[in-house]
């Protein structure tokens, strides 16, 4: 489901004319503009449409503009490109967040705690919440936005929840070129809500500013394993829940944390991690979180850390682009496809090594390729 008109609807209603899903496609039904103009039968948009709505705040365009870019059709790739390449000196004035934690630290509540703050400060807020993919339906399972209902409904906020399908660190493949979308948009500050800890967090640390990760106090020695990678790549530990009778175990964990952040490398240049406590539901501590990140954005970009981090991910996401085509390609491949099963069989069996499997498909690959 995605955004919503004028009026904001409760975050539990479809957006009329984007309830088709995430093909791009049109629909035969009639739709309305971020500002209450009907679009008669919801016809395909031009290049031009798409660039006139992100820029000028259009809700229900700048929908559309996501949906475009998340389409794994053939015949969308083109007309994204051309939107992605005409928006792309109107980005990069945001800040970007990504926040991810253990299953039941309150990411959610955060994240609507933390965006009502800031919308009150002004501040436009975009939401990425990639939800764990069923790996039946493919869709969604946790429906975050049904969750935020509160900035679900907040006119300086756009949420925008999609499947992860499947792909690791938690995020959906087309997140980075939908970050792009919303800093075009306008929009100051956008959080990236990953499915979880223990997938590789590696791929959202690659596209944020700053990372947070949020943790509950008196979690249990179970969770160390799953912490620890993810520890080292955090610009701020937050514990959450900070609140009743949990008060006095978060004041400790935090103080935990601390002691152990001072012989851990810091995930970014010249900055030192910290640790912090806030309870979501009361609102205590969100306000100092925001004071962090301003500080964190303050000091990394006049040393230049900001901007070498964002250069740094430019390059690697081209790289990562060219493997994701390339596996694609191979996999796709005819020799592939016919040696794959009968490779697979007798790897499982024990017949033959993995890597004795692999080397005879990049042989078949390579000389089907040198072939052609």
């Amino acid at each position: 489901m995605d955004s919503f008109q004028t009026g904001y609807q409760s975050a539990l209603h479809v957006m009329p004319g984007v309830e088709g899903g995430h093909d791009g496609l049109p629909s035969q039904n009639k739709a309305t503009s971020g500002h209450g103009t009907p679009d008669i039968q919801r016809r395909q948009l031009t290049t031009k449409d798409y660039l006139e709505g992100i820029l000028s705040g259009d809700r229900t365009r700048l929908a559309r503009a996501i949906t475009l870019i998340e389409s794994n059709a053939s015949s969308h790739f083109a007309q994204s490109q051309e939107v992605l390449k005409s928006i792309l000196s109107k980005t990069g004035g945001s800040v970007r967040i990504g926040i991810t934690g253990v299953p039941g630290a309150g990411k959610s509540t955060f994240i609507e705690a933390f965006g009502s703050h800031l919308t009150a400060l002004g501040k436009k807020v975009a939401v990425l919440a990639v939800d764990p993919s069923s790996t039946v339906t493919g869709g969604s399972i946790l429906g975050d936005k049904t969750r935020m209902e509160r900035l679900a409904t907040n006119p300086l906020a756009f949420i925008r929840p999609s499947p992860s399908g499947g792909t690791l660190g938690g995020v959906a493949r087309k997140t980075r070129e939908t970050l792009l979308i919303f800093e075009a948009a306008g929009y100051d500050v956008v959080l990236v809500e990953t499915v979880g800890v223990g997938q590789s967090e590696t791929t959202v640390r690659s596209m944020v500013d700053f990372f947070l990760l949020v943790l509950v106090p008196g979690a249990g020695d179970e969770l160390q394993g799953i912490k620890k990678g993810v520890v080292e790549l955090a610009d701020a530990i937050l514990i959450n829940k900070a609140d009743g009778s949990n008060i006095i175990a978060a004041q400790t964990a935090r103080a935990e944390y601390e002691r152990a952040l001072h012989y851990l490398q810091p995930a970014t240049e010249g900055w030192q991690t910290i640790a912090l406590t806030a309870s979501a539901m009361t609102g205590e501590g969100v306000p100092e979180v925001w004071d962090n990140i301003q500080s964190f954005v303050g000091s990394t970009r006049t040393s230049g850390a900001f901007s070498r981090r964002r250069q740094i991910q430019e390059r690697d996401w081209v790289r990562a682009i060219v493997e994701g085509h390339l596996r694609e390609q191979f996999y796709a491949d005819e020799e592939i496809q016919r040696l794959l099963p009968g490779l697979d069989r007798e790897v499982m069996n024990g017949e033959i090594p993995a890597t004795t499997a692999a080397q005879v498909l990049l042989e078949a690959y390579g000389a089907g390729r040198g072939a052609r």
